[in-house]
């Protein structure tokens, strides 16, 4: 690996200070996309979705626990995954272990739930090994209302943003593949460090270390045996009569 300049420290101090103002307009120009988004038209939710959560059923008002506004992140603790029933998807695991007490969001009249589908028993187990304490429910499909297939999470993770007025409820946003990094807090501390995420697809200096974007996932108490993760859907290691190709790419390097 071959070091980028090293210089004394005012040199380093007007590298930097070159950098923030970059900073500064990637900053700015967020806050306009926020502005955009604030403004983006609300589409009526008029189909009766239903779930299940730990007290028993439950209608899309009920996940809203009373308050203004509801994020739905589609999770796939689902049977399939590699690891099922030990485990969920890797990915949504990883981004499972980055929300913390949602006391903050809920002062903004605002509630998160994750949504798979899983049975709550199998949702409850995996909660309590992993550590997750957010709130976590099943989707139970009904003809004509299946809640991943209406709101484009059947077959790939994503989050999709709700408001209500009274009993009246509106989708506001959806973001998926790469949208959904704002969510990973380790993906943005990786960034601020000199080897980045160290992922194939990154812009790097040559000879930095980079492996495939989604191989070194695991779930936080596997790391120490850790083997590379199978995407879902991935082909078998070693297995012949599987015809899929290995995948080259994932969420954290998709076209969002």
């Amino acid at each position: 690996m071959q070091n980028p300049p090293i210089v004394p420290a005012p040199e380093w101090q007007a590298a930097l200070d070159e950098m923030l103002v970059k900073e500064k307009e990637f900053t700015r120009a967020r806050d306009r996309l926020a502005a955009l988004r604030r403004r983006m038209p609300w589409m009526p939710v008029d189909k009766d979705y239903a779930f299940e959560g730990p007290e028993g059923s439950a209608t899309l008002i009920d996940l809203f626990a009373g308050r203004r506004q509801l994020i739905v992140y589609r999770a796939f603790l689902d049977p399939g995954v590699d690891d099922w029933p030990e485990h969920g998807c890797v990915g949504c695991s990883l981004m499972a272990d980055h929300i913390g007490n949602l006391a903050h969001l809920n002062a903004r009249d605002t509630t998160l739930v994750y949504v798979s589908r899983g049975s709550q028993d199998d949702i409850a187990r995996i909660k309590e090994r992993m550590g997750w304490s957010h709130p976590w429910y099943t989707m139970i499909p009904r003809p004509g209302a299946q809640f991943d297939v209406d709101f484009g999470v059947d077959q790939w993770h994503g989050t999709n943003a709700f408001i209500r007025d009274g009993d009246r409820v509106f989708r506001t946003y959806f973001i998926n593949n790469r949208g959904d990094e704002a969510f990973v807090n380790t993906w943005n501390f990786l960034d601020m460090t000199a080897l980045g995420r160290q992922e194939r697809w990154e812009d790097s200096p040559a000879g930095y270390p980079q492996t495939k974007p989604y191989e070194w996932w695991s779930w936080h108490d596997t790391y120490a045996d850790h083997e590379p993760s199978r995407w879902f859907g991935d082909p078998v290691p070693g297995d012949t009569n599987d015809p899929r190709p290995p995948r080259e790419d994932c969420a954290a390097c998709g076209d969002h």
